[in-house]
């Protein structure tokens, strides 16, 4: 079996001393003080052109600052390590003004995605929104680097339509970037065993199907998170384009057992390697198993036949 490379770009742009990191992000497009909301940055074009379409909607979700007239405004760019901080930030519409009217989606107004640059760190969170549209949620992240802080949301004035938008948020210290963990079929976490069945592809769908185990024995007893009996986040490796996929069947739902097996279906965007985080509740507790996978190869993880399993509880996950 294979290891994914490393992802050098971010080593070699990066100090040891990672003060710079938010400079880096604002060249890139996404905390730039000159855009206005509901405007497209020059790098939101240029994915867009990247891409072959002119339509935001073709991006994929999380890379873009603002998009459909909506805005993501981070008040705090950047924060400490190992140091508890308050996380604010707003949605801005097309006049600058904060939204505070959301549809709801999976239970919440709102899912704030955290993650760093090389995928060893990451954070499903629920942040508190104050009348005036600030969003707040304090952060402890143990490792300096470049994270994307992505805003999972729908605005009720689009009757459901649900946006993705992204930015970066820099933390300061020491850092070096991790390698992309290897591609394996099972991950285990605080004596949890999870496996995976089947890939990611580009161009159709796939059914991605995850069975729980705890000491050995099937979990036939999950607990309904965020209306479901698993939640899934997909990152693409480099630019951590967001890809958030809804389960095949609901908690409640008559025909749905609440394990062992919880399944997904989804289609990558490009060929590339993905980080897979896996939201799981049991006894009370929400647990993340994380795999990586490679789509657009074929095949099925499960039939690698590797003898690798992934610790995801040397990750660091967290849920808020």
């Amino acid at each position: 079996m294979k290891t994914w490379p490393k992802i050098t770009g971010f080593a070699a742009a990066l100090a040891v001393v990672f003060g710079a990191a938010y400079g880096v992000g604002s060249l890139a497009g996404s905390d730039d003080a000159d855009t206005k909301p509901g405007t497209r940055t020059s790098r939101e074009v240029e994915v867009g052109e990247a891409g072959g379409a002119d339509d935001a909607a073709e991006v994929p979700g999380g890379l873009q600052v603002s998009a459909h007239g909506y805005s993501i405004d981070l008040e705090t760019p950047r924060i400490e390590r190992g140091r508890s901080t308050e996380i604010r930030f707003a949605i801005l519409d097309a006049q600058g003004r904060p939204v505070t009217d959301y549809e709801v989606e999976q239970e919440k107004e709102l899912h704030l995605i955290l993650a760093s640059r090389d995928l060893t760190v990451y954070r499903h969170l629920h942040p508190t929104r104050s009348a005036d549209g600030t969003w707040r949620m304090p952060v402890n992240l143990p490792t300096a680097g470049d994270y994307r802080l992505l805003a999972d949301f729908a605005p009720a004035a689009e009757d459901g339509e649900s946006l993705t938008l992204g930015t970066d948020l820099a933390v300061a210290g020491p850092y070096e970037p991790q390698e992309l963990p290897q591609q394996v079929s099972t991950s285990e976490v605080d004596g949890y065993t999870v496996t995976l069945r089947g890939n990611l592809d580009t161009g159709s769908a796939r059914d991605l199907t995850f069975e729980v185990r705890e000491d050995g024995k099937p979990v036939t007893d999950l607990q309904p998170y965020l209306g479901a009996y698993g939640h899934l986040v997909a990152l693409r490796a480099g630019d951590l384009a967001y890809l958030h996929v809804h389960p095949n069947s609901e908690a409640g739902d008559t025909s749905t057992k609440p394990g062992p097996t919880v399944s997904f279906t989804a289609t990558a965007p490009s060929a590339n390697a993905y980080r897979l985080f896996l939201d799981f509740k049991h006894d009370g507790e929400v647990r993340t198993a994380s795999f990586t996978v490679q789509a657009g190869m074929g095949g099925d993880t499960a039939a690698e036949e590797d003898e690798h399993t992934e610790d995801s509880g040397s990750a660091e996950h967290g849920h808020g």
